[in-house]
């Protein structure tokens, strides 16, 4: 395959490609951190950063957090130490780990076709709905893609290029996995490659291609120590992370043994769902371009049958095990996006076969073809901006405590008041107070604060207000309501 794209066509695409990172990279200091996954994320780096405990993570002060590896939380630490403990250090690290995944695709895709290629199917990788938002997001898992698409990635260029180089940067992938969310990682990259060495029947070439005990003695020496150092530290953690996080949490249907929340129950097989949703807009047009292209299908796939098989089985091993999960999150898909954008070039250079047989030569698109793969790419992009703008206007409410918090700080009174959320603290309010919001899980415990010479300031989430004692109603003023919570100051003693 060559000469994708015209000059013209490839210097607007790269065009593209770099601006939708910049809009990415520009938009991550605009909006506040949400709850309750980026606000709880980036609270427990900010008390790694403050408490300089870099082994054990810290789900409040004192407190373990054993739900998942370190990796992602020591990126977005590191980041506060270098830019300051605000929205854009937070996120900055995800925006690097989907530019190093995107290095990652460009690479394989230009090995294996050529640049224009490798440049549309980053294109389609960027400009996707969930990988766009994941880029600039406070979340564990675009570090675990990472590593899942290092390894993947590396897995067949080894094979392809029999360099050992290759066969090392797979067993650094699934380090990077295992540092961010564990033994997962085993699951997600060895199961698609054991399907399709079982296929192609290439079980020798394999073991002499992959440096398994050197790699294999690598990959230890990289992610083992902490594992020992974290249960050395806090005893406890591998059975809580290997046996609930790994077992209970996918095979329990609203587990309970969360310690840090709950679990996110939902109907088995709803990450089908989640993945067409994650993969939009172009889980929504491709489909029609492989409807009008499907005579085309067979010869393509005869053409290079053992690539497409790979990206398939890799894109379909997530979705696959996560559909007998009882308890998922729509980021669960974002594995499968990277070899879905493969494969959606491929589709789209479908268009670029001229009318008759396929012969394994492409044309160049048509104005029309380049113009639906451009303007469909910018969608995303557009509609976050938007989103982002009308929620900093108060049009489309967010889930953070920023504006309260903000609020608190103008109107206090005293250096000593305090801010007491009654019933549940959000972890943005954590977050935003640089730890010091204090949480009361019963009407029973504000007695105390009240009864001190202190005036101090209360939170109510709006649903909770018609429980409020009227003893407690009576000595409280309501200053003000802020995103679904209200404001209280302590009425003068």
């Amino acid at each position: 395959m060559s000469g994708l794209l015209t000059s013209q066509h490839r210097r607007w695409l790269w065009l593209a490609l770099l601006s939708v990172l910049g809009v990415r990279l520009l938009s991550l200091g605009t909006y506040s951190l949400q709850d309750t996954t980026e606000a709880r994320y980036a609270e427990i780096s900010r008390i790694m950063l403050e408490t300089q405990n870099w082994v054990t993570p810290q789900f409040d002060y004192g407190i373990p957090f054993w739900g998942k590896p370190p990796l992602a939380t020591w990126l977005s630490a590191g980041s506060f130490q270098l830019f300051g403990v605000n929205e854009f250090a937070a996120r900055f690290p995800s925006l690097i780990l989907a530019i190093i995944i995107l290095v990652a695709v460009y690479t394989l895709a230009k090995r294996q076709r050529d640049s224009d290629f490798a440049l549309i199917a980053c294109y389609i990788l960027a400009s996707g709905i969930l990988f766009f938002i994941a880029a600039g997001a406070v979340i564990m898992d675009t570090a675990l893609v990472t590593g899942i698409s290092l390894a993947m990635i590396s897995f067949w260029l080894a094979m392809k290029t029999e360099k050992q180089k290759w066969g090392y940067l797979f067993f650094i992938g699934l380090s990077v996995g295992l540092l961010s969310k564990g033994p997962l990682t085993f699951v997600l990259v060895g199961f698609p490659i054991f399907l399709w060495m079982l296929w192609q029947r290439n079980f020798l070439q394999v073991w002499q291609r992959i440096p398994w005990l050197s790699g294999g003695i690598l990959m230890l020496a990289i992610s083992l120590p902490w594992y020992i150092l974290a249960e050395l530290r806090t005893p406890g953690f591998i059975d809580y992370f290997i046996v609930g996080e790994h077992w209970k949490r996918f095979t329990v249907t609203g587990w309970q043994g969360d310690l840090y929340g709950s679990a996110h129950a939902k109907m088995r097989g709803t990450i089908w769902l989640y993945a067409v949703l994650a993969f939009l807009p172009w889980s929504l047009f491709l489909p029609l371009l492989l409807r009008k292209k499907f005579k085309l299908v067979k010869k393509v796939i005869a053409n290079d049958k053992s690539w497409l098989v790979y990206l398939g089985l890799w894109a379909v091993t997530p979705i696959l095990f996560f559909s007998f999960a009882g308890n998922i999150l729509a980021t669960y898909a974002l594995p499968a996006m990277i070899p879905l954008s493969i494969l959606a070039a491929e589709i789209f250079s479908l268009s670029f076969v001229s009318k008759g047989e396929y012969d394994g030569r492409y044309k160049s698109p048509s104005t029309k073809s380049f113009q639906w793969l451009f303007y469909t790419g910018i969608l995303v992009p557009i509609l976050i901006v938007v989103a982002i703008t009308l929620q900093n206007k108060n049009q489309i409410p967010e889930k953070s405590q920023k504006e309260l918090l903000i609020a608190y700080q103008k109107e206090k009174i005293a250096t000593d008041s305090q801010l007491i959320y009654l019933i549940k603290r959000p972890f943005s309010a954590q977050y935003y107070s640089q730890g010091k919001a204090i949480e009361t899980k019963t009407w029973g415990k504000i007695s105390p604060y009240l009864e001190d010479e202190k005036r101090d300031y209360f939170v109510v989430k709006n649903r909770e207000l018609k429980n409020m004692p009227d003893n407690i109603k009576k000595v409280l003023t309501n200053t003000g309501e802020y995103n679904g919570y209200y404001l209280f100051i302590e009425n003068e003693k």
